[in-house]
């Protein structure tokens, strides 16, 4: 039997569940000239559900959102084809010493506790790292790949 497609919209609370458990994404920023650039990241959710990303100050993606903070995120699954949603959102960039304690709570997002955070916070600081926040401001429903409904009852 083939796999029927699904949309399912979902509030803001059902979206952040799928979120969570979650970590891999691609984000959209635009370059100087307004084209897309992408950029496949690793995620977390913090406290207040914004969509955090660890980076780097002279990547791309923190260039491009400094310039305009709109993205697009597609979560994944770990699985090719398991769900996914699209979210729209402002960014923020969170530069050290100001990203230190944020760059804590995404890696407990991810991953949980660190056998070290003393050790974490001084390797963050000597990586010199930023943090990209996501305020999300709209969402697509959280689909899954497959045939049209119509198609399936043909079947």
């Amino acid at each position: 039997m083939p796999t029927t497609a699904t949309a399912d919209r979902v509030d803001r609370d059902e979206l952040l569940a799928f979120l969570r458990p979650r970590h891999r994404a691609v984000l959209m920023t635009r370059r100087g000239d307004g084209s897309p650039q992408l950029s496949p990241v690793t995620y977390g959710v913090d406290a207040e559900g914004r969509v955090v990303v660890s980076t780097y100050p002279q990547r791309a993606k923190v260039v491009n959102v400094r310039r305009d903070p709109a993205v697009s995120l597609c979560v994944l699954s770990d699985e090719w084809d398991g769900p996914w949603v699209q979210l729209d959102g402002a960014t923020e960039v969170l530069d050290l010493p100001e990203a230190l304690e944020p760059l804590v709570e995404y890696f407990r997002s991810i991953s949980g506790e660190h056998p070290d955070w003393d050790e974490y916070r001084a390797a963050m600081a000597r990586q010199g790292k930023s943090l990209v926040r996501v305020t999300v401001e709209r969402w697509g429903p959280v689909a899954t790949g497959g045939f049209p409904p119509s198609v399936v009852d043909k079947a």
